[in-house]
């Protein structure tokens, strides 16, 4: 998270709190910009297991990341994932 301003790092951190908390099997992996927009971040959790709790933590993530868009102006979108699954950006 060091590429982040201050504000973005607190949005951050308690974006993944919230969702760490309402959904403990989901666990922060990391967080970059977006390779499609640099005005987004993404921010990478663990899968759950559960398809259902899946669909759950992605229905909060975006209700919870709209409301930081709309309050603060910032893009973040939560990327439930298995660890190491994502590719390199080039």
């Amino acid at each position: 998270m060091s590429n982040l301003n201050p504000k973005q790092q607190e949005l951050v951190e308690q974006l993944v709190r919230d969702i760490e908390a309402k959904f403990p099997e989901a666990k922060f992996l990391d967080v970059f910009p977006s390779p499609e927009s640099s005005n987004s971040l993404w921010i990478e959790v663990t899968r759950p297991d559960n398809e259902d709790r899946e669909i759950e933590l992605r229905e909060y993530a975006a209700e919870r990341a709209m409301d930081i868009l709309l309050d603060f102006g910032y893009h973040l979108l939560v990327q439930p994932t298995t660890n190491g699954e994502r590719k390199p950006v080039e």
